[in-house]
């Protein structure tokens, strides 16, 4: 069974409920909080089951008693009677249609009653018989949008989020190494770089046995089938639907290998051409001299110090200058999570969140931060329940009534994910602005606009002297929405003419801005702020995404404005 299936299944639930009328608002927002937490999940739900029955199913964020039932039935049963109920009235695909940009439930249900489009075969034949833009509300640039939107699809699939594929491969190592068959065992490949998105896994073992690897990796509950099999290298298809090579290392080669097969390719070029230059030859087995003597092989570490360079980290072996960095001793000491005092962006049950003021204050507590800003919607995301200027000031009541209960133990801090408008114009008056310790500003509409005018919507906000962040600035979803077009140098020039900080969104799904932007805007001598955009206390472990992200973009800790303590980060926000 998949955590992911039954997250789907909630969330069409959802989308099908949202079309009996507004008045099944609050069913629907619970559907999809429940939806929320599934996806996210690294332990199954059908484990939780087992050992704790429906009492630990409740005790899930979002999972109430109907929610719990319909999970029991799907363990039990596998199918919800609801679902199939929905279905029969409602027997469309809306897992598949949409996740293509601009494409809602409502949008799919009317493309199925005048087109009898189901499912993405469906969609396809209709757009090639130029049968959509003849539907009320849809047009000859909606049926353009929506063939762009199915190839940017169709482009990104096969490759999996790191925030998905990487707890998958560090699972795995921990049942090797709880199967006592192995001495080691090592995620490597581009999941090791934490690269966004990995269309497959490696991971490197060192073990006297391999019969014994194999019937352990044989009885992984992650295992679809075993596909090849040899004394170094297993292969095998994981249910999540890409393959994972075990490879088997002898232990005095470990570093050689795990230098080799973690990449990149460019990188990997590079550092054996700097071997070559001093008369050595380095491959997945060992650093040797001219004669083939081996000279390292045990770590890393000494393969690259042997060769002249500092020790380069994972995240940075992508051949964009580190190399060079190496060989003169110049890296940069990157961003480590230790750094991190406080959590910039962050939603509680006022809007689309599922936990209190009190617990994601107290998560971020244990977490050892020192302060977490509060971030709920604006009134123009009313589908999360957005909040109006009246309704903010209550949150914001609340918000101190908080902090006094927390005597100290952290601060919160008064903010709001805030709508930049078509105009680029704010969602909440000057005068709720003003209340904020700082606004985070984010685009969550018009994602089409020409570049000129999309860059122009930003500049006008952070113009308005309100914008202290923004966030997830190029608002992409990978592998399924692109981002907005803008020019970003402009954007990046405003921003450091208006006091602007780039958020690092570190939700698996955005990791925005990408490491790219993030050395582009970094050259504008901008700061970051790296948020986890949670939607529950569970969510805050994302952090390590958004870390490693903004490593793979070179960034220090003094480019970041939460790795501040709070009183030299209030000192910041009131500059």
């Amino acid at each position: 069974m998949s955590n992911k299936r039954l997250a789907e299944i909630l969330e069409e639930i959802a989308s099908m409920l949202d079309l009996e009328g507004e008045n099944l608002f609050f069913e629907v927002r619970a559907y999809r909080k429940a939806a929320q937490t599934l996806e996210t999940m690294q332990q199954e739900v059908e484990e939780i089951f087992k050992k704790e029955g429906e009492e630990g199913l409740r005790k899930l964020p979002g999972v109430g008693k109907t929610i719990a039932s319909h999970i029991i039935e799907f363990v039990e049963k596998g199918k919800i009677k609801k679902y199939d109920e929905l279905k029969k009235k409602y027997p469309i695909d809306f897992a598949a249609l949409t996740k293509i940009q601009g494409m809602g439930a409502r949008k799919a249900f009317k493309l199925y009653k005048a087109l009898g489009v189901r499912n993405m075969d469906d969609l396809r034949k209709a757009i090639a018989k130029h049968r959509v833009r003849d539907i009320d509300g849809f047009g000859e640039k909606s049926e353009q949008d929506i063939t762009k939107g199915i190839e940017f699809l169709e482009k990104s699939g096969g490759r999996q989020l790191l925030g998905v594929a990487l707890p998958v491969a560090e699972a795995l190592v921990k049942q090797l190494k709880a199967s006592k068959t192995v001495e080691n065992a090592v995620v490597a490949g581009s999941a090791r770089r934490m690269k966004e998105t990995v269309g497959d896994l490696d991971i490197l073992i060192v073990s006297e046995d391999p019969s014994k690897v194999e019937e352990a990796i044989a009885k992984m509950g992650e295992v679809d089938s075993i596909i090849a099999k040899g004394p170094t290298k297993i292969s095998v298809v994981l249910k999540m639907g890409i393959n994972c090579d075990f490879r088997i290392i002898e232990k005095d080669s470990f570093g050689a290998g795990l230098q080799y097969f973690t990449g990149s390719k460019d990188h990997g070029v590079q550092v054996r051409q700097i071997a070559v230059r001093k008369g050595y030859s380095l491959n997945e087995y060992q650093l040797s001299d001219k004669n083939g003597k081996k000279i390292v092989s045990r770590t890393e570490e000494e393969i690259y110090g042997k060769l002249g360079l500092d020790y380069i980290v994972p995240e940075m072996r992508e051949a964009r200058g580190e190399v060079d960095l190496a060989i003169h001793h110049k890296l940069p000491k990157l961003i480590a999570p230790t750094d991190m005092k406080g959590d910039l962006h962050t939603h509680t049950k006022f809007t689309d969140g599922i936990n209190t003021i009190e617990e994601m204050a107290e998560k971020a507590a244990s977490l050892g931060y020192e302060y977490i800003g509060l971030t709920d919607h604006s009134k123009s995301e009313y589908q999360t329940g957005g909040m109006d200027d009246k309704k903010f000031v209550n949150y914001f009541a609340q918000i101190d009534k908080a902090n006094d209960k927390l005597d100290g133990k952290i601060k919160v801090l008064k903010s709001g994910e805030v709508d930049i408008l078509k105009d680029g114009t704010l969602d909440l008056s000057s005068k709720t602005l003003d209340k904020m310790d700082y606004a985070l500003c984010s685009i969550h509409s018009s994602f089409n606009l020409p570049k000129e005018d999309q860059t122009k919507r930003v500049m006008r906000a952070f113009e308005s002297g309100y914008v202290r962040i923004f966030g997830h600035p190029t608002a992409r979803l990978i592998n399924q929405r692109e981002p907005v077009q803008l020019d970003l140098d402009k954007v990046f020039e405003s921003a450091k003419e208006n006091n602007v900080v780039m958020e690092i969104n570190s939700r698996p799904e955005r990791l925005d801005l990408n490491d790219e932007n993030i050395i582009r805007a970094r050259g504008y001598g901008l700061k970051f702020a790296i948020d986890t955009d949670a939607h529950q206390t569970a969510h805050m472990e994302m952090m390590r995404y958004g870390i490693g992200t903004a490593q793979r973009g070179w960034i220090t800790k003094g480019d970041v404005i939460n790795t501040l303590a709070i009183d030299k980060f209030l000192k910041f926000l009131n500059r």
